[in-house]
């Protein structure tokens, strides 16, 4: 009797029901779990119902066909192994397959040994990759590597990509909306990468006026300016042998952005008023929330800059796209708040799971934790309500429902100052993100319409999660 398997299952897809049970048959007598698929439509389905130790698939269905199944396969789960099977007479067509990422593939007829052989093969990658995983995830945590907590498919690709990225020393551009969290994910990959033990040096390009940018990135000798007594190193040269983090990278001034061009290309600078060349050892990691390419093709940001910049991209997917982790998300926070401001355990009501679930999250991660953190202070019995979240003064009517330019109902309950103040809140928060956004992302153009100070603007972007 086959010993039964401690793998995740099988996915088995053929149209032709006879090889479909020859081949199950021969899986299962090795203690396989098999789940069968006739075509790409329920190929698809089975893939986002459950997760997979191996996919075989032949190459051509009836509707569909095996490409399509291993491109939706290699979207929810890059590192999931899929073997083609495929007629003699189409061996092109599965070396084409085995480009797109398939591991292997079965000429037909089948030979039951050599599927149960490949079939072993893949397993054992897969356990070598997942163990893989593990051991460095484990060696982060003991080096104090940020938390990313989610369990969501797109989340997941974006962790397999960091391992991925860790392993070079590549300059990584990570995208993704205000909020997603770029930060703490440009931390995790410095702890695991080999630069662990050296510095993790960032700087925000946005939250620095442009006159004094150049200053903080390469430092000034004394006397470059005034008020210059002193030499100050930069950060590129503070991040040596370590990781630098340029957040905002896509607000970098069109002068500055030459300069961090060579910088990145030759790991050398001067310091402002300098005339010794300064060379570092720096692993770059750069994040931005404005869509480059546009900006590039716009004329506002180099090209060559661009690409030097996503050598190894990661799109980091926005709260809302992956709601299944908002209620793991705000647990968390809430036993993080309660440990850190030393606050009897608190737990969520419905209502405010309900609430949470509901609003749209336009400021992402950050927004949320903002939200959880001040539901904590406010709560003082041990149930956090939906009303301890605040989130009636902002848009708590998704954006699907409601027309364009439309504002969602104002919450009028409380005293007369608790709806004012909610009301003005809210009318801060939508006037300051319309402005941002014809101001093209640029903080000193929106500050500039706003006829508000560069910072107190810098300010309110945090405090309403519209900042990065």
């Amino acid at each position: 009797m086959a010993r039964p398997s401690t793998d995740s299952p099988i996915l088995l897809v053929e149209d032709k029901d006879s090889l479909r049970a020859m081949l199950r048959h021969a899986l299962e007598s090795q203690g396989h779990a098999v789940i069968e698929a006739r075509d790409h439509t329920e190929a698809v389905q089975a893939l986002r119902d459950a997760r997979f130790g191996v996919v075989l698939s032949d190459l051509r269905l009836p509707a569909g066909d095996g490409l399509g199944v291993l491109r939706a396969a290699k979207e929810l789960d890059p590192e999931l192994p899929v073997i083609m099977m495929t007629a003699f007479g189409s061996i092109q067509d599965a070396v084409a397959a085995m480009k797109e990422g398939a591991l292997d593939f079965l000429a037909k007829p089948v030979d039951p040994d050599h599927l149960l052989l490949l079939v072993e093969r893949a397993l054992s990658q897969r356990r070598l990759a997942t163990e893989n995983i593990l051991l460095k995830e484990e060696l982060a945590q003991r080096r104090g590597a940020p938390q990313i907590v989610g369990e969501d498919a797109k989340l997941k690709q974006v962790t397999v990509a960091l391992q991925r990225a860790a392993a070079s020393d590549a300059t990584v551009l990570l995208e993704g909306e205000s909020g997603t969290g770029k930060e703490l994910f440009a931390r995790a990959l410095h702890v695991l990468s080999a630069r662990a033990d050296g510095p993790f040096v960032a700087i925000n390009c946005a939250a620095i006026p442009e006159n004094l940018l150049e200053t903080e990135l390469f430092g000034h000798e004394k006397g470059a300016f005034t008020g210059a007594t002193g030499r100050k190193p930069g950060k590129f040269e503070l991040a040596h042998r370590g990781t630098l983090f340029l957040d905002e990278i896509g607000d970098l001034p069109i002068l500055l952005q030459a300069k961090i061009l060579r910088a990145l290309e030759t790991k050398r600078f001067e310091r402002l008023g300098g005339t010794a060349t300064i060379q570092v050892d720096v692993r770059v990691v750069a994040a931005t929330n404005r869509n480059l390419k546009a900006a590039v093709a716009a004329r506002q940001y180099r090209e060559d800059l661009y690409f030097r910049l996503s050598v190894f991209p990661i799109t980091i997917p926005p709260l809302r796209d992956r709601a299944d982790d908002i209620p793991m998300l705000a647990k968390y926070f809430v036993e993080r708040f309660c440990r850190d401001l030393n606050k009897k355990p608190l737990v969520l009501a419905q209502s405010a799971l309900e609430a949470l679930a509901a609003y749209r999250w336009p400021g992402n991660v950050r927004e949320l934790q903002n939200c959880i953190e001040r539901a904590v202070i406010l709560t003082d019995g041990d149930t956090i309500h939906a009303r301890h979240l605040s989130l009636s003064f902002r848009d708590s009517v998704p954006a699907a429902s409601l027309p364009d330019g439309a504002w969602a109902p104002l919450d009028l309950s409380g005293t007369l100052a608790d709806a004012s103040r909610r009301a003005m809140a809210d009318f801060e928060r939508r006037k300051i993100e319309q402005t941002m956004k014809e101001a093209g992302g640029d903080r000193g153009r929106a500050a500039e319409l706003l006829q508000i100070g560069y910072r107190v603007l810098a300010a309110k972007l945090k405090e309403y999660g519209l900042d990065s």
